[in-house]
Parts: C-alpha cells; structure tokens; sequence
C-alpha cells in the first residue's frame, strides 16, 4: 500500500500548491519536468524487466522474454473482445468533454469535476500496472512516478475543477488500494506458486517502457 499512499499524497500536495500558487508553471520548467519523468519512466521500466530477469540462467531468460512477447500479442487482441479499449476510450472522451467545458471562473458541477478527475487518475495505465507490482513484489516505484504525474496535473486541474480535483484522491486509494492489497493476499502467491511472477514483472517492465514513449513523443 505504500505506492498507493504515496500516489494520493501527491495529488493532496499538487492540489494544495496549485491552490496557493497563482501563477502557471513556466514552459520550459513544464518541458524539463516532462523529460525528467520520461526518463524516470523508462529506467524503472528497464529495472523491472530486470527483476523479472534477474537469478535466472539464459535459457530461462530467453523464455521469459518469449512469454512477455507472447503476453503482450495476446493482450491486444483480447483487450478488443473484452471491449476495454472501447470502455476506456469512452471514459477518456467524458473526461476529455468535461475538460473542454470547464473554464477559469466558470465551475462545472461537483460530480462533473469529480468523475473527470477521478477517470483521468485511475484510468493511467501506470495506476493499474503499478499497484498490481506493487501488491505482487512490493515494488512501489511506479507508483512514485506516477504520484509525481498525478501532483503536477492536480496542480493544473485545481484552476479548473477546485477542491473536487483533490477529493479525486479518494477513488484512486480505493481503485489501486484494492487491486495492491488483492494482488499482496491472493494473485501474488499463485503467480509465485506458478513461477509466473518473474514474466509479470518483466511484461510490465515492457509496459512502462511503453508509457515512456508516450511522455516523451
């Protein structure tokens, strides 16, 4: 839980400082924090590829590497039959709407608010991979980054959605408290009673590497 803790305490502080703080962030302090992040991303990518990676001989490894391959061809095709790009495309353009309605000055409703921030903190796919490493290997590490990404973006949102970009922490604790504690009771065992967990941790190694490019175009 202590990825999960550090990623709401970073969207109270990036709620608490865009409050107090009047004047935007200069661009060039935007860019440099952008490339630090990107860069932060992909070294705990490559880390936990490592860890998957890591203590076993070069046959094993050459047969995890085909198993984290394998996983990422299956996933694609059976995230469309499960329709989880068309659900998370359909919450991305809510939030998006709801963006794009509000203005400085002009308060959208609570709940609008509410539900746009808590999308756009739930729905990374950092959070979901994150706390599922963090919850199997306690290995907070991408929730740290995350909880950075988060705290700058609240520090935007609070111009534009208020106190309700804040009380947004509330579902991520519950969202990535829930998947950690899961994965810590119930899927980190099995994995490892299953000689999985090292695939998994190297899939989302991969996966953050992917997240990486995202950030840094």
């Amino acid at each position: 839980m202590v990825g999960t803790i550090l990623n709401v305490a970073g969207i109270l502080i990036g709620g608490i400082v865009g409050m107090v703080r009047k004047t935007p962030m200069a661009a060039s302090t935007q860019g440099l924090l952008k490339l630090l992040l990107g860069l932060a991303t992909v070294v705990c990518g490559f880390w936990l590829i490592w860890c998957g990676l890591e203590g076993h001989t070069l046959p094993r490894m050459l047969l995890l590497l085909v198993v984290v391959v394998v996983s990422m061809m299956i996933g694609r095709p059976l995230g469309r039959l499960m329709r989880l790009q068309r659900a998370s495309n359909r919450l991305g353009r809510y939030a998006r709407d709801r963006m794009e309605a509000a203005t400085p000055g002009k308060a959208l409703p609570f709940s609008d608010a509410f539900n746009a921030c808590a999308i756009v903190f739930c729905a990374a796919p950092l959070g979901t991979a994150g706390a599922l490493v963090a919850g199997t290997s306690n290995l907070w590490a991408p929730l740290a980054i995350k909880a950075v990404m988060d705290g700058l973006a609240t520090m935007g949102f609070v111009s534009l959605f208020g106190r309700a970009s804040i009380v947004a922490a509330l579902p991520v604790f519950a969202f990535q408290g829930t998947i950690a504690l899961c994965s810590r009771l119930w899927l980190g065992p099995w994995l490892e009673s299953h000689e999985l967990l090292s695939p998994v941790l190297a899939t989302s190694g991969v996966l953050m590497f992917s997240v990486a490019l995202v950030i840094l175009e």
